[in-house]
């Protein structure tokens, strides 16, 4: 049965979630930013949700961004290397009304993890996946992950990698999964913003942050997040609204065919009218995909929700059929089900 929570006058404030550890991620490390934001979302979730402070759980691999559970006041668990949807998962199949948040890196993810990942993605269990890219191992001193860029040389690469790089939307969306969003680790308020959308999403709620590294990787993300290039590298999404960017709002987005290209305003008759309009809620994931492979220098990296699509979950799914099986099954209890069919006594 699909757990209904209402809601009502929680009165959670971000000092009830802070912890008395110290934080030990390296000074300039994008993991402060994200660790602030979800401290300041999650009393809001719980207001509008009606969740007390014990309800929120939250839920780690292995990695610098899998600390995650030390530095929140609130229930946890640090898991094993790419185990951590799995203990997510199940947490939230036996206690459906827990609010589930997880928190995974991009090799804890895709790496050792991958099969997790994808597998949550489809089941479709309403929990928070929080994945941290920062396109390389940072606790484990610089290898290169399944999203480091091919020909990038790292401790693991010294050559240069020769894989090419998962990109986490395209495999969400492969998956079947209902919601992905992307963020910034330097934009606190879009963060915030879509964590709690993620939390009213009533499903798998997918965010990959573009994280950080300053020690082995840093300003990986440079064109997305720097000062000087992130206009014409940032397509912020919203629902409804034409997808424009530039520091005026000058380019926008159209489908040319089969494929998006980036054009500008008043070149060649172009006009607001002929940009894109996001749909994040439409069930054809087409666009979407697209929007998920963009980057740059050819397009802007999409940030925002680039999907959420409403479904049922796992745990619904698997709960309404208990609750089903409870009104129609002839066995009511173990000695019921041992005595049935053919049975007989040995002397």
């Amino acid at each position: 049965m699909e757990q209904k929570i209402e809601p009502q006058e929680v009165q959670l404030t971000k000092q009830d979630f802070e912890s008395d550890q110290m934080v030990k991620w390296c000074p300039g490390c994008g993991d402060h930013a994200i660790l602030k934001s979800v401290e300041n979302v999650f009393p809001v979730v719980g207001q509008k949700m009606g969740y007390k402070k014990e309800d929120f759980v939250v839920v780690s691999g292995i990695g610098c961004s899998s600390r995650f559970p030390y530095y929140m006041n609130t229930y946890g668990i640090h898991g094993i290397h790419g185990r951590a949807a799995a203990l997510a998962m199940g947490i939230k199949l036996t206690n459906p009304k827990l609010s589930v948040w997880m928190i995974s890196g991009d090799g804890d993810s895709m790496a050792i993890g991958g099969n997790h990942f994808i597998h949550i993605a489809r089941r479709n269990p309403d929990i928070n996946y929080l994945m941290f890219n920062n396109k390389i191992y940072g606790l484990t001193k610089g290898q290169y992950s399944p999203t480091t860029p091919k020909g990038q040389k790292t401790k693991t690469s010294p050559q240069g990698t020769f894989e090419t790089p998962f990109n986490p939307g395209e495999l969400v969306i492969g998956a079947r999964g209902k919601f992905f969003a992307r963020v910034v680790d330097t934009n606190p308020k879009l963060m915030q913003e879509v964590f709690l959308e993620a939390a009213l999403h009533h499903g798998a709620s997918i965010i990959e942050i573009l994280q950080n590294c300053v020690i082995f990787n840093n300003k990986i993300h440079a064109l997305i997040t720097g000062r000087d290039t992130k206009y014409d590298n940032q397509l912020i999404l919203e629902a409804g609204k034409p997808m424009l960017f530039g520091k005026n709002k000058e380019k926008g987005i159209i489908l040319e065919g089969t494929r998006l290209k980036v054009v500008k305003l008043g070149e060649n008759g172009i006009t607001e009218k002929d940009i894109l309009v996001h749909d994040p809620t439409t069930e054809d994931a087409g666009i979407h995909m697209m929007l998920a492979s963009m980057a740059p220098p050819e397009f802007p990296a999409a940030l925002g929700v680039i999907r959420s699509v409403k479904s049922e979950t796992l745990e619904d799914a698997i709960w309404n059929s208990v609750e089903h099986e409870k009104q129609v099954s002839p066995y009511k209890n173990v000695d019921d089900l041992l005595n049935s069919g053919n049975t007989w006594e040995i002397d």
